[in-house]
């Protein structure tokens, strides 16, 4: 019966070490219940830590920085096209190609040039919208096709329109520019005050210094004007002599 008693005690002795190492690595005991208690505070210590690294190992999620930004991620044209796009999209007026070029870390020619390829390409596939070079910069524009039915969206048929006298006394300032309020009364033949002061208030022209001899207001056209009128300058203004009359209809009108 000693013997006995002495074997049963060195198998339960060498049955420790087995089960103390499944409390260490939080392994079920053979009745399935879950590790010690101590096993478990120790998983709850090393939490936070591995989170922090975790965190610390993980890749950014979120937008990188504009320093981060690498010119080489648009060598390829159609991403450039993509980005300028993206660009052009929330402009409220044209932006020029330098503005476009700095940027996307480009050079102003390869904007143009990408720039010009794009334009193309949507007159090409007969898009609905436009891109255009209007003023000093460039835009997206309705087609002309279209615009009649975007006109409908936005004014609900009404269209908000220059009156006569502010059209020839924009035409005046276009033609003559810059010009004085008394030059363009002394080609219209009335006061424009008032036509010049909604002019004004509208965004089409502005003040462009003082003339030398009188000390008046000089006035000129605005980018405003350019881009409603779809121009890249004055320069490209219709000339006026297809639209005055004959010499021989001026002298009858003298006679």
């Amino acid at each position: 019966m000693a013997e006995r008693a002495e074997m049963a005690e060195r198998a339960e002795v060498a049955e420790w070490p087995e089960v103390a190492g499944r409390a260490d690595t939080g392994e079920p005991s053979e009745s399935g219940a879950p590790s010690d208690e101590a096993g478990h505070e120790d998983a709850g210590a090393a939490g936070p830590d591995d989170d922090a690294d975790e965190e610390a190992g993980e890749p950014g999620t979120g937008e990188p920085d504009a320093e981060d930004l690498d010119p080489d991620d648009l060598a390829d044209d159609t991403e450039l096209e993509l980005a300028l796009e993206a660009l052009l999209l929330v402009v409220d007026s044209p932006v020029d190609e330098g503005s476009l070029a700095t940027t996307l870390n480009q050079t102003p020619s390869r904007i143009r040039q990408t720039l010009n390829r794009m334009s193309l390409a949507y007159t090409a596939d007969r898009r609905g919208i436009d891109l255009r070079r209007v003023g000093e910069g460039w835009r997206f524009y309705t087609r002309d096709r279209y615009a009649p039915y975007v006109e409908k969206l936005l004014l609900d048929g009404q269209r908000a329109r220059l009156t006569r006298a502010a059209l020839e006394t924009l035409a005046v300032v276009a033609y003559r520019q810059p010009v004085t309020r008394a030059r363009v009364a002394a080609v219209r033949g009335v006061n424009c005050d008032g036509v010049l002061r909604t002019l004004l208030t509208r965004g089409l022209v502005e003040e462009a210094g003082t003339e030398e001899q009188t000390g008046g207001t000089l006035f000129r056209t605005t980018e405003l004007f350019l881009e409603r009128l779809g121009l890249s300058s004055v320069q490209d203004l219709p000339p006026l002599a297809p639209l005055l009359p004959d010499i021989d209809a001026i002298d009858d009108l003298d006679g």
